[in-house]
């Protein structure tokens, strides 16, 4: 399309070595002045973001078992994000005898926990932007475990209902912060296959609830939550010895080159390096620094104070920078647009699944939702995040190593058709009584279409605005579990109206329409689009300096 026409337009500062004069000291302190880059730092000849320093303590420079440990930790928690919403579907029937409720009734009890992952992104990334990662983290699991325990005892509706509301809202970190410490951990060009996993979890979580609890129906529909109370407590473990801090003050040690540090009473704390000093000189400035700027490892166990060395949002900015991003275009209309033109529809088919294949027990049902899982893992393995990264290196090689957001949507056009063939094959299996291999062949389509098109989604917006990728990420996952909210409301009395055909046909051709009309719009205008539209007042706080900086 029209990858060739833009290079993509950022912020640099000066070499973290370079002259002091060079800095505009009114950049630093606005919080202008993004990134640092140097020559060296290149992957395959192009620069890589974020710019790594020579900080033991930099996440950047952990091993690479630590960093993959962190990210399994952030998966399981993402992987919950989800489970929890659909690992009581099989026992709809349970639920709707003990409480007396509706089919339509009991749907809600699906949509409800996705209210609170929707609304909880807006309270918890300026929470994490200002303590850190690891406590908001900490805070979730623990709110998600106790909520958890009261929707197992639950005598109530009421009661059960609330509870699944405080089970989303514990575990909605997941989505913003997990992202961000994903970031805080990778560099770009890994950022497909990390972020490919990370959706990896999501899916998983949304297939396999289902699966396992078919089998935890069979001691009882209570047991369901018990055993989520158990992850949720393992969560919680692994979270506490497993999980430093990742917020990082990047911008902060990067600047100490170039800068004087300055206190609050204005003394000087140290001297800037001189232009021209060698990595062993500025290795003694990151040393000096130590004692002053705790970061990261060398934070308290539990630290509840603001993340010192980087420039701290209101805890309300969240909320505001929400409605600012309607305002960049291209993150707007790739995630609304793959909300509810395709994802939502995952919804349909799993809220769906008791009523389609009624002559089964809870325990099969479960069984039947492994095609759903087996397209997402396999899509994901050899179709999604690692293929996109491949696509993205060899397409910027041809540009000069110029790497350019729209170059992630290929993959977007062959899983917009496996969609909508999944979800049309099966809407006809169920109408024509097919064998229940057919519902297979038609949930791992759509199941591996949902992943590549989650994978390409989350990487384009992030890729649009890597130094504001909290803000975008809380975009895309209020509107994402919005989605998902709002789909069981109407799904079942549309299926009772039209039937399984020409619902999930109609569902398909929106899918296949709408997608292609609204990526193929940003494949060859997403450039111009970004180009034109206003440029974030912000930035992630790992990438905005507190730094003064003193003119020679």
């Amino acid at each position: 399309m029209a990858d060739n026409k833009e290079l993509e337009k950022t912020t640099t500062a000066p070499n973290v070595c370079a002259p002091i004069d060079q800095i505009d000291s009114d950049m630093v302190n606005e919080g202008v002045t993004h990134i640092a880059s140097e020559p060296g730092d290149r992957s395959e000849g192009a620069k890589v973001h974020p710019q790594p320093t020579t900080d033991p303590l930099d996440p950047l420079n952990w091993s690479k078992c630590q960093k993959h440990v962190i990210l399994g930790i952030v998966m399981l928690k993402y992987f919950l994000f989800t489970y929890l919403t659909t690992t009581t579907v099989p026992s709809f029937t349970a639920i709707q005898n003990q409480y007396q409720i509706s089919y339509s009734q009991v749907n809600w009890t699906v949509a409800v926990p996705a209210l609170g992952l929707s609304v909880g992104p807006l309270i918890w990334s300026s929470l994490s932007d200002i303590y850190g990662r690891r406590l908001i983290f900490l805070i979730g699991t623990l709110v998600a475990l106790a909520s958890t325990v009261g929707a197992a005892v639950a005598d109530s509706y009421a009661g059960y209902m609330a509870a699944r509301f405080f089970q989303g809202f514990g575990v909605s970190p997941a989505a913003t912060v997990g992202m961000a410490v994903v970031n805080d951990l990778f560099f770009d060009y890994e950022r497909g296959q990390k972020l490919g996993l990370w959706v990896l979890a999501i899916d998983s979580g949304l297939l396999l609830g289902p699966t396992f609890g078919g089998f935890l129906d069979l001691v009882s529909p209570a047991w369901i939550n018990w055993f989520n109370a158990i992850l949720f407590a393992l969560l919680l473990v692994l979270e506490l010895l497993f999980m430093p801090e990742t917020l990082y003050p990047r911008q902060t040690m990067l600047l100490r080159c170039n800068s004087t540090i300055v206190g609050q009473n204005g003394v000087e704390l140290s001297e800037k390096t001189p232009y021209g000093n060698t990595d062993t000189a500025r290795q003694s400035n990151m040393v000096s620094l130590e004692v002053s700027l705790h970061r990261t490892k060398s934070l308290p166990f539990i630290n509840l104070r603001p993340v010192p060395g980087v420039r701290h949002p209101k805890p309300w900015d969240s909320i505001i920078r929400f409605f600012i991003t309607f305002r960049f275009p291209t993150v707007a209309i790739a995630v609304i647009g793959y909300c509810f033109l395709w994802y939502w529809w995952v919804l349909s088919v799993i809220t769906m699944v008791p009523a389609a294949y009624p002559n089964y027990t809870p325990l099969i049902q479960g069984l039947l939702f492994l095609g759903l899982f087996l397209g997402t893992v396999l899509s994901e393995i050899f179709c999604s995040g690692t293929l996109s990264d491949l696509i993205v290196r060899k397409l910027s090689q041809k540009q000069g190593n110029v790497r350019v957001a729209e170059m992630r949507l290929w993959l977007a056009y062959p899983a917009i058709i496996v969609t909508a063939v999944g979800l049309i094959l099966w809407g006809v299996s169920i109408d024509k009584n097919y064998h229940w291999m057919v519902g297979q062949v038609a949930f791992f389509l759509f199941a591996a279409g949902i992943q590549i098109g989650n994978t390409v989604t989350s990487s384009y917006i992030v890729d649009s605005y890597p130094l504001q990728s909290m803000s975008v990420v809380t975009f895309y996952s209020v509107f994402l579990n919005l989605s998902a909210f709002i789909n069981p409301f109407f799904i079942a009395p549309w299926q009772a109206s039209d039937g399984w055909t020409w619902t999930f046909t109609t569902q398909g051709l929106i899918v296949l329409i709408g997608g292609f009309l609204v990526f193929g719009a940003l494949h060859k205008f997403g450039g111009i689009m970004r180009g034109k539209a206003a440029q974030p007042s912000w930035v992630n706080p790992e990438y905005d300096s507190i730094l003064e900086v003193s003119a020679v």
